[in-house]
């Protein structure tokens, strides 16, 4: 075998051998953000689930009404189909002139935001079952956009992470009362789960992805 044989041979080598290292550390990667992500979903949900049913957090969101069976006496007759419905508003295709004109009509008046189903499931599992791999993609994200620069450090992860819960409190649940005027208690407890919620998240990713 020739001296260029012979190098072609070894220099193919050389690739598998890097390909193979590669290959190697993409699948360490992968393994360790499928696992850092399926951990911190579980936190999330959990605090998520302990948010919405044992601790007081958004008790504020559903306040009763002593004549709810009358109310939904009145809407079950009125609106046939599900869906969210503003009342007053205007009807489909009114002109800016009409909308203006509810406007000043509605000022100082009761008005209401009202989210109508016909009939009522009782359903849990598929809503927990999705509710988890929501979560988990939504971890898994996280980390994808903390690493895109390396490992960054654990307050930085924690810092990231919070921010990010942060950005979807002001775009979510804080866009809502500005513009629509929800009152302050249907968004309080969404600022404690942005910070409770991905704090926790962000403290065991900050440990799992510097983690030798």
């Amino acid at each position: 075998m020739g001296f260029k044989s012979r190098l072609t041979t070894q220099l193919a080598k050389n690739e598998i051998s890097v390909y193979l290292i590669f290959l190697n550390q993409n699948q360490t990667i992968m393994k360790k953000w499928l696992i850092g992500s399926f951990v911190g979903a579980i936190f999330v949900f959990l605090w998520q689930f302990l948010s919405w049913t044992i601790l007081p957090v958004h008790s504020g969101e559903a306040k009763y009404s002593p004549a709810q069976t009358e109310i939904l006496n009145s809407l079950s007759t009125s609106l046939k189909e599900d869906g969210v419905y503003m009342l007053p508003t205007a009807q489909p295709g009114a002109s800016m002139e009409d909308h203006e004109k509810l406007m000043k009509d509605m000022e100082g008046k009761p008005w209401a935001t009202v989210i109508y189903r016909n009939s009522y499931k009782v359903d849990m599992v598929m809503p927990m079952i999705r509710g988890f791999l929501v979560d988990w993609f939504l971890v898994f994200t996280l980390i994808y956009i903390l690493t895109r620069g390396g490992t960054p450090t654990r307050i930085r992860v924690l810092a990231g992470s919070v921010a990010v819960g942060l950005f979807t409190f002001l775009a979510g649940p804080y866009t809502m009362h500005n513009w629509f005027q929800t009152p302050t208690e249907a968004y309080t407890g969404h600022l404690l789960d942005a910070f409770v919620t991905w704090g926790l998240c962000g403290l065991w990713l900050g440990w799992w992805l510097n983690r030798k």
